[in-house]
């Protein structure tokens, strides 16, 4: 069982910045593939960015540019650097952890909200 938290979500201004963490409890966090999800109001769940274990990135369209997925093994943390935020990036924004049998984790997730 692998236990997710993820912080550092919050209130920002339309072209602000957040930085989100997510902490993976365990000894294989180095062995995952972990990913960053969001869930607008109203809208069902979307990939936004991945790390797999072995590195290189992968960022949804829309975010590219944006944000950034990077990791951090001697933490057991991934995290998500979001700049440039926009109004549609409001949304419950989740971690997941998929171990190398395919079992997937998630966070309980995190409320990023962009307003004036």
């Amino acid at each position: 069982q692998v236990q997710l938290v993820e912080s550092g979500g919050g209130l920002v201004q339309p072209g602000g910045s957040l930085t989100l963490s997510c902490s993976a409890s365990g000894t294989f966090f180095s062995t995952y593939t972990m990913s960053w999800y969001r869930q607008p109001p109203g809208k069902q769940r979307e990939l936004v960015a991945i790390i797999p274990s072995g590195g290189g990135t992968n960022n949804k369209n829309s975010v590219k540019g944006r944000f950034t997925i990077s990791r951090d093994n001697a933490k057991n943390t991934v995290y998500l650097q979001m700049n440039g935020l926009k109004f549609e990036d409001t949304a419950v924004y989740y971690c997941k952890a998929t171990t190398m049998y395919g079992i997937d984790y998630w966070g309980q997730g995190t409320q990023v909200t962009v307003s004036s």
